[in-house]
């Protein structure tokens, strides 16, 4: 291929480049120089699972960062347990997220990925094979979030008062033929008004139904959002222009390599006749040419030349070797946008271990923020859960507050773990014996460091650790005194 023709090729992806980042936010540059303007609408979520799942074929390349953003702090961030004063209401919760353990997680994941995930609660009263043990259950559903055209609010509080939905329903008939058609609902704390557009679908009833809850029973997991804004915001939003220039540079690198890899010979001839003659046994050039004669070097392991003739080969620069510089620039602006170590990537190993000490601290911030935007989702996902329960008249419970936890992040390993808790009760151990501070204050700090311990006194509900101590203190001493009986027999038999 003639150098110019390549090289208009190679400007043609970096003008294409240039006017038009046009993805999943609207991302649109001018020519250089130019002004950037973003465009910051609702998510395209179907973009945004083509990049996650790397099936966006503009993205094809660099979109493969994407998913190892979204999957890993979804991995730290684990799912919250519920705590609650009552213990009715504590197995309640607890069996429900038991059971909806792998919906939950991917509640996390669908609003990391996409922004916002919605959970609709129902509740199934008709009598299953499947759940034979349930009369009533409760029902964790995912509304795709398209589905959700608008979320109407409250004008002085900020409530929410109503959704509206809206979907395409698809089905086959009796005799095979396929029917559509377009379901919008709309659902408040009172009623639920459906409406279809087209044929009725089977099991679908159309008109205004009451709401029995007395509330909406859709919960709203709403990702980086606030008060400003009516939807979430993907984390794959503030790396989208760099996934699309990393994929368009590694493309041009790779398209250019095709020539570099194959080398062009070089010939410095002062008599082509004789050259032709002497290698390829060509008598008549002229008629060689005007027939369409062509060269073959296969098994040619010697050409012979006259003085001051040569050959050679015309190799040009590595375009890749070129690219590696903003190529990396690049990678390390996907690391610093989407607040991701590094070694989460897959880097070599000296990089990894230095990733984990200086990056690893960020991280953990950005899970701890996650949980925390969602602590009112999940709040309010378990009292809609106990409240559907207890409507249902099989439990009654004294209140539906409750509190999470989560799993402490750590990026130690266990050993260093064992190792700085083995020093922790040296210390204390050391100060107890010196009189440098009281077993209550002791036990209060190593019960932060330990989670199956009590706190000193504890309360009406729950034993304190200085109970449990003199417990075990008693039951050792009675052991001690039981082995001392059972020597003194031996002895005297």
């Amino acid at each position: 291929m003639p150098k110019w023709i390549w090289m208009d090729k190679v400007f043609g992806e970096m003008s294409k480049l240039r006017q038009g980042l046009s993805g999943l936010w609207g991302v649109v540059t001018g020519t250089l120089g130019g002004t950037y303007t973003l465009d910051s609408s609702r998510v395209d979520y179907a973009k945004a699972r083509a990049l996650y799942d790397n099936t966006e074929e503009s993205y094809k390349i660099g979109a493969g960062f994407a998913k190892k953003i979204v999957n890993a702090p979804v991995g730290y961030m684990g799912l919250p347990e519920f705590k609650s004063s009552d213990e009715d209401a504590q197995k309640t919760l607890n069996d429900f997220m038991k059971k909806n353990e792998s919906k939950a997680q991917r509640t996390h994941l669908n609003a990391i990925k996409e922004g916002d995930c919605f959970v609709w609660l129902t509740r199934e009263e008709k009598k299953s094979k499947l759940f034979p043990e349930n009369e009533v259950r409760i029902v964790y559903n995912i509304i795709p979030p398209e589905q959700v055209t608008r979320i109407d609010l409250d004008p002085l509080t900020g409530e929410v008062i109503q959704y509206v939905l809206e979907s395409q329903h698809s089905w086959h008939d009796e005799s095979g033929s396929k029917r559509t058609c377009k379901i919008r609902q709309k659902i408040s704390a009172e009623r639920r008004v459906i409406e279809i557009d087209g044929e009725n679908p089977p099991n679908a009833e159309p008109g205004d139904h009451d709401n029995p809850w007395g509330f909406i029973p859709i919960v709203h997991f709403k990702n980086d959002g606030d008060e400003t804004t009516e939807f979430g915001k993907s984390d794959l939003e503030s790396v989208e222009p760099f996934l699309k220039i990393y994929h368009d540079v590694l493309l041009a690198s790779v398209q250019g390599s095709k020539m570099h890899s194959t080398p062009r010979l070089k010939l410095k001839l002062k008599n082509v006749p004789a050259f032709l003659l002497n290698n390829f046994g060509v008598t008549d050039p002229k008629k060689f040419a005007s027939n369409g004669g062509q060269l073959n070097l296969h098994g040619k392991e010697i050409l012979l030349f006259q003085d001051d003739e040569d050959a050679g080969f015309i190799e040009a620069k590595s375009a890749t070797g070129d690219a590696m510089a903003l190529l990396e620039f690049v990678f390390y602006c996907i690391v610093s946008a989407s607040e991701t170590p590094e070694f989460v990537f897959g880097v070599h190993t000296p990089s990894s271990l230095s990733s984990v000490k200086e990056q690893m601290p960020i991280f953990i911030q950005k899970v701890e923020r996650k949980r925390k935007s969602f602590a009112d989702s999940w709040q309010m996902l378990a009292r809609m859960v106990l409240s559907m329960t207890s409507q249902s008249g099989l439990v009654t419970f004294d209140t539906f507050e409750t509190s999470l936890v989560w799993e402490t992040v750590d990026q130690r390993d266990s050993k260093d773990v064992a190792e700085e808790l083995k020093t922790i009760v040296e210390a204390l151990d050391k100060a107890l014996a010196g009189g440098l501070i009281s077993e209550p204050a002791a036990v209060e700090y190593l019960a932060y460091w330990v989670d199956t311990m009590h706190s000193y006194e504890g309360s009406d509900d729950v034993e304190g650790e200085k109970d449990r101590i003199l417990k075990t203190k008693l039951l050792l001493r009675r052991l001690e005194d039981g082995q001392i009986l059972d020597a003194e027999k031996n002895e005297a038999v």
